[in-house]
């Protein structure tokens, strides 16, 4: 498995990992309602199954956002090499490896740092369909594309 396979294994499995602990969430507080509904009364029993609507929706709008994630994820091919950076490219630019992707937390592999960033971002926006040897600025700092894997 090549580095840049590693890395997106990596992010898949992060956010599968997420839908996991959203959905298990979502059944528990399911449940909790179920088991409110049958022994409790009043206002006070109105109020604790209000807010467990509240939180149930709150979760569902986190994992409607992990799954778009997950979907995105999806569509990358690890195994694609292009000759300019596209969505899905590992770039290595300033010594710093970047993957663009999603804006997602930084990682580890082979005891390499990994930031992931959204092609949305300012430096994916301009990472973006340039290649080897692109050199930018942002935010006073110079950026160098060293390699594209």
């Amino acid at each position: 498995m090549t580095f840049k396979q590693k890395i997106h294994q990596y992010y898949s499995q992060l956010v599968q990992d997420r839908i996991d602990v959203f959905r298990d969430m979502i059944t528990a507080l399911t449940e909790d309602s179920k088991n409110d509904a049958k022994g409790s009364a009043g206002d006070k029993h109105e109020t604790a199954l209000s807010m467990m609507h509240l939180e149930q929706e709150k979760l569902n709008s986190k994992l409607k956002e992990v799954l778009h994630q997950k979907a995105v994820l999806d569509k990358i091919d690890p195994a694609q090499k292009a000759q300019t950076i596209i969505v899905g490219s590992l770039v290595k630019a300033n010594g710093i490896y970047l993957y663009l992707s999603l804006a997602l937390p930084k990682i580890n592999i082979d005891g390499i740092n990994v930031i992931a960033l959204s092609p949305q971002s300012p430096l994916g926006n301009k990472l973006m369909g340039n290649a080897i040897g692109f050199s930018f600025e942002i935010n006073t700092t110079k950026y160098t594309i060293e390699d594209v894997l």
